[in-house]
């Protein structure tokens, strides 16, 4: 599998990246160690997760089910460029959470003890925390790198000001700042193409969309239900506020000879600043089709024609909506 760069940075990954918030609550151990066994396999080098992963407040579930696969060996840990996060609430008390000097410091070591490693590859601030100084949060990173534990450091949910601001201030320490952002991004959610793309750009991050299926809804959602499979209530709501747009999405994935949910990706890596959409699968099948996005290469007119079909917000700020 081929790989890209990181945003600006010299550390190449590849252009899918392993999602594992689904590792623990909807699958099993056993299936998830395969999963990323099956990875390595396919050439995927770029695997993310989370603290809180896993929805056990303080176990950290997905990340122990991560640091037991690379307690195996086999140069598991080597090959793998690892991201997780830190932010979301691992404790009950006042400073086990947030973007605080003493909790990054304490959950990243944690988080070391559960992935059972000495270091990680991209440490990335799952929110924005506005009532914390970034003179505080750059000075418990700087600290980490010199230790260390960390190599890189990602944001996840920024405003396209919150990676100006942050990186701004990043360079006034001399310190490299951000160097990814995690964003929501799909067909069906292109807010970001306002504001945190054009800043991801100019800053030189890689962009890291989640949810690139948008839930399952760009995943040939109405060809599942017409076959009997069944839509949770939110899922039924949601096809009802977007029906035609899904029923011109999966008409126009059939005639050009592609699934829907890989024509999805390959949308995706064909936007500017992306590097990797976030894959979640659930099941090796679902691990296999993912891959096969990669193969899949959309032309200008392609383009244009899902643009009719998922309209963004017209471009970038401020022409978006201005003169």
């Amino acid at each position: 599998m081929n790989t890209t760069y990181l945003g600006r940075t010299g550390l190449k990954v590849t252009p899918l990246c392993l999602g594992t918030m689904n590792f623990g609550p909807h699958t099993s151990e056993e299936d998830s160690q395969t999963i990323m066994d099956t990875a390595l396999d396919l050439g995927i080098n770029f695997f993310d997760t989370a603290n809180v992963y896993g929805w056990k407040k303080g176990e950290g579930v997905t990340e122990q089910i991560v640091g037991r696969w690379f307690a195996q060996g086999g140069g598991r840990r080597e090959k793998v460029v690892l991201a997780t996060k830190v932010y979301g609430s691992m404790g009950d008390w006042p400073n086990e959470s947030g973007l605080s000097a003493l909790h990054i410091k304490r959950a990243c070591e944690d988080s070391l003890r559960r992935l059972q490693t000495d270091y990680i590859d991209l440490y990335q601030m799952h929110h924005i925390q506005r009532d914390t100084p970034w003179e505080e949060i750059w000075q418990a990173m700087e600290q980490l790198v010199r230790e260390g534990k960390i190599l890189y450091v990602g944001s996840s949910n920024f405003a396209g000001w919150h990676i100006a601001q942050a990186n701004e201030i990043a360079r006034r320490r001399h310190f490299m700042g951000l160097v990814s952002e995690q964003s929501l991004y799909s067909l069906n959610d292109r807010m970001i193409e306002l504001e945190v793309i054009p800043a991801c750009q100019e800053y030189g991050l890689g962009l890291i969309p989640w949810s690139p299926l948008a839930g399952g809804l760009l995943g040939g959602v109405l060809k599942k239900i017409e076959d009997g499979r069944r839509a949770s209530d939110h899922m039924q709501e949601e096809i009802a506020k977007l029906r035609p747009s899904l029923e011109k999405w999966e008409a126009w994935c059939a005639a050009y000879g592609e699934e829907p949910a890989d024509v999805a990706l390959a949308w995706l890596l064909a936007q500017p600043a992306v590097t990797a959409p976030i894959i979640g699968p659930r099941t090796l099948d679902q691990l296999h089709s993912n891959a096969h996005a990669l193969e899949i290469t959309l032309g200008a007119e392609a383009l244009a024609q899902l643009d009719e079909i998922w309209p963004g917000p017209g471009g970038p700020a401020p022409e978006a909506y201005a003169w």
